[in-house]
């Protein structure tokens, strides 16, 4: 169903389904910038989102088949440096809604087609999965061309997703690279025909949400930024995690299910 919250005045769709999946699709123009009231409404969509036990995963798109994103409209950089009170808190908004998305323990799944550039690139790198378009993508930070350098946490999540050879590649030289190179180099976790692409994503948050919610929850509170952590830290969050689900009905589900010889249904309670 449609959320009415955002069915009309917003620049994206919310759709939940009983599936247990949230899908957000911008619409705001053909370009789909994230323009200051995309932004602003994601906030708001994204902690609907968190607060909400019946959605367990989410999708992060865009309507039609041209592009995912070219990011900020520049036009209204100045306007949103006033309105927010200032360079800093202009930019650590968007720095804190990629944040959130990417730590609030439920997984997202974005996809990536046509232009996916500056903060159409920025945004996808806080998500869980990316999933790319085997054809005609772009993907890239070119924010070199402007005289400037990535604003929105781009330039340290690509060096930590591809590894700084990689990352200093595509930025130092403002490339757009393609989907399947995108997979080839770890970016992307995965590449389908463009007519395939959203259906994909639908279908990998639907998987996830099937999974057992606190047991997802656990993992993703400690594998993300996993990199930045010691094994003893890791070997904590990790016991934290099997105290945290031990006895739950899922947990009892899951071993009854593998008793029985059965597939487990998982987020029933």
């Amino acid at each position: 169903m449609t959320d009415s919250a955002y069915a009309d005045e917003a620049p994206f769709s919310f759709e939940k389904r009983e599936s247990g999946i949230a899908i957000i699709s911008n619409r705001d123009d053909p370009l789909n910038r994230m323009s200051l009231e995309y932004i602003n409404r994601l906030e708001d969509a994204v902690e609907d989102i968190a607060a909400d036990d019946s959605i367990r995963a989410f999708v992060i798109t865009a309507d039609g088949l041209k592009n995912f994103s070219v990011g900020m409209d520049l036009k209204q950089l100045q306007g949103g440096v006033s309105e927010l009170g200032g360079m800093d808190a202009f930019f650590d908004q968007r720095l804190n809604l990629i944040r959130r998305i990417e730590t609030m323990g439920k997984p997202s799944v974005v996809t990536l087609f046509g232009y996916c550039l500056g903060g159409g690139l920025e945004l996808p790198l806080g998500c869980t999965f990316r999933l790319a378009a085997e054809e005609g993508a772009q993907i890239g930070l070119p924010e070199m061309d402007l005289g400037s350098v990535p604003a929105w946490g781009g330039s340290a999540r690509l060096a930590k997703c591809v590894g700084e050879q990689h990352a200093l590649d595509m930025i130092l030289r403002g490339k757009k690279i393609s989907g399947p190179r995108a997979l080839e180099i770890g970016l992307v976790h995965e590449v389908w025909p463009l007519e395939e692409l959203k259906q994909r994503a639908i279908d990998l948050a639907e998987e996830l949400a099937r999974q057992p919610r606190l047991a997802v929850k656990a993992m993703l509170d400690s594998l993300v930024d996993s990199e930045d952590r010691t094994l003893d830290e890791l070997l904590a969050l990790e016991r934290a995690g099997v105290k945290a689900t031990m006895g739950t009905p899922d947990s009892l589900e899951g071993m009854r299910a593998f008793m029985e010889k059965r597939a487990p249904k998982f987020n029933q309670n």
